[in-house]
């Protein structure tokens, strides 16, 4: 038994190390090419009203609370949201815009766990399609680095930007 637990320290060690050598921020990115504008394209981002339309989360939780406030849309909107456990609770804030190319959010969470991060959409136009990319970079303190060991946080959210994208695609270009 003695022998269990020694092992058992030492792979907690071991896991606890590991983590703490792991980066202190997390990127997730995902781009697709859409035939469509960058101007049609950033109006979807640039107002929360519409990200029913497009965004992998609205649909998870219909009876989600949600709230806006500051400006109708652009710098100073604010989209926060109140929903099940997979939804959990937040808010977005427009921080900058500077349209059709890019726009920045600040995301919090407060539940079910408590993070800050930084989303960004870039659009780069090229003929008649644009290529849309959407970032998510944020800190990864002590805790989040020992649950990324378990997690891949890319696949996780990833997937879901790449079903928005998705959807966001097939608004765009009809």
């Amino acid at each position: 038994m003695l022998i269990i637990l020694g092992v058992a320290a030492v792979l907690v060690v071991l896991i606890l190390i590991f983590a703490a050598a792991q980066p202190d921020t997390f990127v997730v990115q995902r781009k697709a090419v859409m035939k469509a504008p960058a101007k049609k394209i950033f109006a979807y981002f640039n107002d929360f009203k519409t990200w029913n339309k497009w965004s992998p989360w609205e649909k998870i939780d219909p009876a989600m609370k949600k709230t806006y406030s500051g400006k109708a849309k652009g710098v100073g909107s604010v989209y926060a949201w109140e929903g099940n456990k997979q939804i959990g609770q937040g808010r977005m804030e427009i921080i900058e815009a500077s349209a059709p190319t890019q726009l920045n959010i600040k995301l919090d969470f407060f539940k079910p766990f408590e993070a800050h991060n930084l989303t960004t959409f870039t659009l780069e136009p090229s003929g008649k399609s644009t290529e849309v990319s959407w970032t998510m970079r944020g800190p990864s303190k002590f805790m989040m680095k020992v649950m990324h060991l378990f997690m891949n946080m890319d696949k996780m959210v990833g997937k879901d930007f790449e079903k928005g994208l998705a959807q966001l695609k097939s608004l765009v270009e009809k």
